[in-house]
């Protein structure tokens, strides 16, 4: 894995984004935001399952106004996503937001972006430029406040990643120049407490406007793969599209888009940083997929496992094997292991044998295991 990409870190609330800090997880809600016990028991929601940064939507100026009251009874930063109008966003930083993203794709007045990030500036929020591939400005009018139909903007026909010809003006470029106009802008006003995010659903073309992007500024990148689908499809494709990324050494904060429980997209992220040894502060599963060697139901196993380890936070590594092939070996290599046989299991513990146990107290006996080193584990840290 290449050496991660030098940026100037900037801060959501108290979340260092870029430098050295982790690379944070984030999320987005699904309520309408207005409807605050709602939304706010969603936040808390993804808290629990380890969110670090939320963003909510702000369509109207009853969402804004309650960003005050929600951010009362949360404990991450709390970022506004904004969309055409940008008195939501000057209503935002007024009822206290942390964080501010704007489209460049559908606001796109440059005096009305100004009057953003003058009061921005004032009170330190920074701001995301969020560009999507879905709501790019028409060619050849970035920056031009007069709208023009989507169907009728050019971008569609614009070549994507894949297969852009040499010298060619392809949607990569379209989507940088977006988001280098709205740099320009924040620039020009001394604001520089700035985040990126080059999105689409396609992903050559997202990890070719990333490390494009990532040779001409400094500035922290939020990642994604925009609309990547369901819980399985979309974790998918982000895995592929982040995974590329993130082991160039790109992406300061990730998030998965799915269509699914906000607190499956917390899941992917963390099983993304995880697989590249990008975060270590979390539980690793090491399981077996199970076969005809099998003797005991090592899928079900694996899984009650997986879901105790949900609300563990210290890095221990926990093997689930249910054969003699590699199960000693990969168990004997975790922190705890177990190595599943014919109504018994041997459970290792730091590589050497700690009991053997029936196949009916299996599973408690591991989980007995696991806490008794998380326990060792907070003692040392």
């Amino acid at each position: 894995m290449r050496q991660r990409r030098i940026t100037k870190p900037v801060f959501v609330g108290d979340i260092k984004i870029g430098g050295d800090a982790p690379i944070s997880v984030q999320s987005m809600t699904k309520t309408d935001t207005k409807n605050i016990p709602a939304t706010v028991n969603q936040i808390k929601q993804l808290e629990k399952a380890g969110c670090e940064i939320v963003r909510c939507a702000i369509p109207d100026l009853d969402s804004a106004k309650a960003i005050s009251e929600i951010k009362k009874q949360i404990k991450i930063p709390l970022v506004a996503d904004i969309h055409f109008h940008h008195e939501l966003a000057l209503k935002s930083i007024e009822n206290g937001i942390d964080c501010l993203r704007l489209n460049p794709g559908n606001i796109r007045d440059s005096s009305k972006v100004k009057l953003i990030v003058t009061e921005a500036k004032a009170r330190q929020i920074p701001i995301r430029i969020g560009v999507n591939f879905g709501s790019l400005p028409p060619v050849g009018s970035i920056g031009s406040s007069k709208g023009i139909s989507r169907h009728k903007d050019g971008v569609n026909k614009l070549p994507k990643s894949s297969n852009e010809a040499k010298g060619e003006y392809s949607a990569v470029d379209h989507m940088i120049n977006t988001a280098l106009w709205e740099i320009d802008i924040l620039e020009s006003l001394g604001f520089d407490s700035i985040k990126i995010s080059l999105k689409s659903f396609d992903i050559s073309t997202t990890v070719e406007a990333y490390k494009r992007m990532a040779r001409l500024v400094p500035y922290p990148f939020h990642l994604g793969i925009t609309e990547s689908g369901t819980l399985k499809s979309g974790s998918i494709r982000s895995s592929i599209g982040l995974g590329i990324l993130l082991y160039e050494g790109i992406g300061d904060t990730i998030r998965v888009s799915l269509s699914d429980d906000p607190s499956e997209e917390i899941f992917t992220g963390f099983e993304i940083l995880k697989s590249l040894e990008l975060r270590k502060n979390h539980p690793i599963l090491v399981a077996c997929p199970s076969c005809g060697r099998a003797d005991v139901d090592v899928v079900s196993l694996a899984n009650s496992v997986e879901n105790m380890l949900k609300n563990i936070k210290t890095p221990v590594k926990v093997a689930v094997m249910g054969c003699e092939v590699n199960g000693p070996g990969e168990a004997k290599d975790a922190d705890v292991g177990i190595a599943a046989g014919a109504g018994k299991a041997i459970i290792f513990r730091k590589g050497k044998k700690s009991k053997i146990v029936s196949e009916t107290e299996m599973l408690s006996a591991l989980i007995s295991e696991i806490k008794s080193v998380e326990k060792e584990m907070q003692q040392i840290s």
